[in-house]
């Protein structure tokens, strides 16, 4: 039916949209102006607008979604008719507008009763009734709406094909699945917050912005640990051409950016195949893309997942001598425990007769430590604060990252750096529609930084079926490599 109408009228862009000279200009209620790029789109059907949404891999949402979501935004801070614009203004012109005025939102939903209304007798229910028939709802208000006509739970109704009204369209999509389950990330944030402590696992630090603000971290005076391991990497590699036969796989666990990978790439040919392991498929499809220009006679089978959860190795790894790779002391973010577990799950992954080569950070002065994790120019702390604009963006939360202040912190016991954000204020913070308090003071645990000696990693490696090969260790800052088997 949209088809057949957008053929029989010769839609070609919104309606009231004209081409002038190669350029859009649309009439507004000031007469004819350029078409406001950044404006939402307006006077644009029901077809229209689901052919969008298809086309952008969404959909439109419901009205009981729409208005579901709607609980959490003030009615009254659109562009309404008593504003005076009477347009659709661009986000960036006025501040607070979320899903009401500017242009009514199509919804999937069919104008229709809700369930167990009953139809008044006489002149009302017959007037009523005869809208109930083809016509969708439509939410929000729009830019000639009076402020005082809007609530959550008004609904506008029109025929799919109509576009005289401001109507405009806002994107749904469904909640990612894995496996049958929800999203993982949101599960573990639900699951971390509804602890006592608070606690988000560090490996939802690395999205792309994160992983910019890491980089930014490694250049920091305070933090050693990135170029401290760069000098030993570089310092061992003459010994390590010993332990790499020909043809050998590389795989990586965490390969971020592959920066201290190139070290093994430029100086050991005997690797011949290079897998990288991330979370981050963004990152790893970036990293993926200047390994293959910068090494072109390079195999490089990627792997986007979470190197703690379950992975299948790539075909390309059978038959080849394997030398798995886990450099940063990333492993120091993991408890003893954890750590125990990853390593004895790599070992069956690498396979019989392969070696490891894993860099830790070596026990040192705790000032050293607190210098190194909350530096003077604020970037770590960006870093940290960063997890909750990821939140907000990908889980529709409402944190305010500058309500919470990075925290390092050393626990002796467990020999190990805490990283904390913590609340200044009491608050309540809605996540996916789920509410989380939290007290002024109350913290969430986002990482921990494990500091070994060489003979407490030994033992945990051992215990997950690894051997000690060899070993190499820098002065101060002290910072250990070691080679497992």
């Amino acid at each position: 039916d949209g088809w057949h109408r957008a053929c029989a009228e010769v839609w070609q862009a919104p309606l009231y949209w004209q081409q002038r000279d190669g350029e859009w200009f649309a009439m507004t209620l000031s007469g004819f102006k350029p078409v406001e790029r950044d404006a939402p789109v307006c006077h644009v059907s029901y077809y229209e607008a689901d052919a969008f949404a298809r086309w952008a891999g969404k959909r439109l949402p419901s009205e009981a979604e729409w208005e579901h979501a709607a609980q959490q935004h003030d009615p009254l801070s659109g562009n309404f008719r008593d504003e005076g614009y009477l347009r659709p203004l661009p986000p960036a012109r006025r501040a607070g507008m979320r899903l009401f005025g500017n242009v009514w939102e199509w919804t999937q939903s069919p104008y229709m009763s809700y369930p167990g209304y009953r139809t008044p007798e006489g002149a009302v229910g017959e007037y009523n009734g005869k809208f109930m028939i083809n016509q969708m709802v439509l939410r929000g208000g729009s830019c000639v709406t009076s402020r005082s006509h809007i609530r959550a739970t008004y609904r506008n109704f029109f025929y799919p094909h109509q576009r005289w009204q401001f109507t405009g369209l806002r994107l749904a999509e469904d909640v990612r699945t894995t496996r049958g389950t929800r999203d993982p990330f949101l599960e573990d944030v639900w699951s971390g917050l509804s602890k006592t402590p608070k606690q988000i696992s560090s490996k939802y630090f690395y999205d792309a912005e994160g992983a910019q603000i890491y980089e930014r971290i490694t250049k920091l005076a305070e933090y050693y640990p990135t170029r401290t391991e760069t000098r030993l990497l570089k310092q061992i590699v003459p010994e390590l051409r010993s332990h790499v036969a020909p043809g050998t796989a590389l795989v990586e666990f965490g390969s971020g950016a592959s920066v201290k990978t190139r070290l093994l790439l430029d100086r050991l040919s005997a690797i011949a195949l290079y897998v990288p392991v991330d979370i981050c498929q963004e990152s790893l499809d970036e990293s993926v893309r200047q390994m293959q220009r910068d090494y072109p006679k390079l195999l490089v089978r990627p792997v986007a997942a979470d190197f703690l959860g379950e992975l299948s190795p790539p075909a390309d790894l059978e038959g080849r001598p394997v030398l798995g790779f886990f450099p940063g002391s990333t492993i120091g973010n993991l408890t003893d425990v954890e750590a125990e577990s990853f390593l004895r799950k790599s070992r069956v992954l690498l396979g019989e007769g392969a070696q490891f080569l894993v860099g830790i950070d070596l026990a040192k002065d705790v000032d050293v430590l607190l210098r190194a994790y909350d530096d003077g120019e604020g970037v770590t702390a960006a870093f940290n604060r960063n997890l909750l604009v990821r939140i907000n963006r990908e889980l529709g939360a409402n944190f305010d990252p500058e309500s919470f202040a990075h925290r390092a912190i050393w626990n002796a016991e467990q020999s190990r750096i805490e990283m904390h954000l913590m609340s200044k204020r009491d608050q309540s913070v809605i996540v996916r529609g789920r509410c989380f308090d939290f007290a002024a003071g109350e913290t969430i645990h986002t990482e921990n930084s494990r500091k070994y000696t060489l003979k407490q990693f030994a033992a945990i490696a051992s215990r997950a079926g690894w051997s000690m090969e060899r070993s190499w260790s820098s002065a101060d800052p002290a910072f250990g490599i070691v080679l497992l088997r």
